[in-house]
């Protein structure tokens, strides 16, 4: 008995992996497509294969997936990049990035998860309303330095630390492009730069409610399409 449960945990953990490695080679795919398969002159490919190689993803999925979005590999599936938005429990608003290679498979997959849980999934700007479009960025710098003040050099709006003692950039997102710059020439290593949601004012929720939507948010992330998840949190 022992063994065979044994035997499970590690055919969940290689799905798990499997899933995670099929997610990081679409970004890679997407960013290839939009900037070209050079990561030295595309940043968004460059931080993709980075963040792949950080996890152990091999390296002849990241060559594929280049190849696949570059157009040197026909496979008959192209992936796009689909947002769909929505409410989710208590009437929390939510905005799922997705990239996938089947539409039609993922906006049906995509509504019976917000019906499952209670909430509904809208038109195209129908919660978008309730968030302010953003630049992010995502680093670490060693030695000893004030964030606020690196923030402010650097041109970024707002900083805020995370637990694992990198710290997070918000900047409009015309100026991105420029913050990273200035952040890197300032020591920092920046290990992300994307456009984000943030939301304009957060639904408020009782611990039990709090755990409806994190529930829903989590079952969103696991889904094989979902590439981020936003919410009024």
């Amino acid at each position: 008995m022992g063994k065979s449960w044994k035997n499970a945990g590690k055919v969940e953990k290689a799905a798990q992996k499997g899933q995670i490695f099929t997610k990081l080679a679409r970004e890679i795919a997407v960013a290839a497509k939009a900037g070209g398969p050079d990561p030295d002159a595309n940043s968004r490919l460059r931080l993709a294969i980075d963040a792949a190689k950080k996890v152990s993803c091999p390296n002849d999925t990241i060559e594929r997936a280049i190849k696949k979005g570059a157009g040197l590999l026909d496979d008959g599936k192209a992936i796009e990049e689909i947002t769909y938005e929505g409410y989710g429990p208590h009437g929390v608003g939510v905005i799922v990035e997705c990239q996938t290679d089947n539409k039609h498979r993922t906006a049906p997959d995509m509504r019976h998860a917000f019906k499952s849980h209670e909430g509904n999934m809208g038109e195209q700007g129908s919660v978008a309303w309730m968030f302010d479009r953003v630049g992010l960025l995502e680093g670490t710098k060693a030695g000893t330095f004030d964030p606020d003040e690196e923030a402010i050099e650097g041109g970024a709006n707002e900083v805020y630390a995370n637990d694992d003692g990198s710290y997070e950039f918000y900047t409009a997102p015309e100026d991105l492009d420029a913050v990273r710059d200035a952040l890197t020439k300032r020591g920092w290593k920046i290990t992300k730069a994307e456009f984000s949601f943030t939301p304009k004012t957060p639904t408020e929720l009782t611990d039990e409610q709090r755990k409806d939507v994190e529930e829903f948010l989590g079952y969103l992330d696991d889904m094989d399409d979902t590439h981020r998840v936003y919410a009024t949190l």
